[in-house]
């Protein structure tokens, strides 16, 4: 059986990451776009990330320009932007297509492990996805989420 651990993506340098690395660790991975109405919750990200790093939590964020194009073109615009605005820290991907037939294959595992309220699509940036240590899926969070409503799911598995 497939679990997150079993994926490879691609940093925004170009390299292959092996999430395999992560192995041991719960992680939130999001879909974000800089642009959005929801962008500010990056702010919300960075905190969780700062207060449970040290206890093994890891965010994974993939920039993704397919609903309403909100992404910048250049990656390298987004992972400053992120780092300026919201002094994100946490790890931030090649952006990528979450849906679609050229849906990222970690994207196409989340959404089947987990669906959504009406389909498995994901239907906007900021879709959450809690992984536990093992890498299985625990749950999926809808983009409206703010991620402090999500901190007590990540406690349960540090």
């Amino acid at each position: 059986m497939a679990t997150v651990f079993d994926f490879e993506v691609k940093k925004t340098n170009g390299e292959i990451k092996a999430l395999k690395d992560y192995e041991g660790k719960p992680l939130l991975i999001v879909n974000a776009a800089s642009k959005c109405g929801l962008t500010p919750q990056f702010k919300g990200l960075q905190e969780l990330y700062d207060k449970y790093e040290d206890q093994g939590l890891e965010i994974l964020g993939f920039p993704c320009s397919q609903f309403n194009n909100q992404e910048f073109e250049n990656i390298d615009e987004t992972t400053e932007f992120c780092q300026v605005n919201y002094g994100v820290s946490f790890p931030m991907f090649a952006k990528i297509d979450v849906n679609g037939d050229n849906a990222d294959p970690l994207f196409a595992f989340l959404k089947d492990e987990k669906k959504g309220v009406l389909s498995k699509n994901i239907k906007w940036n900021f879709t959450k996805f809690l992984i536990d240590q093992h890498g299985n899926v625990v749950d999926r969070y809808a983009p409206t989420t703010e991620p402090s409503k999500i901190e007590e799911d990540i406690a349960k598995l540090l």
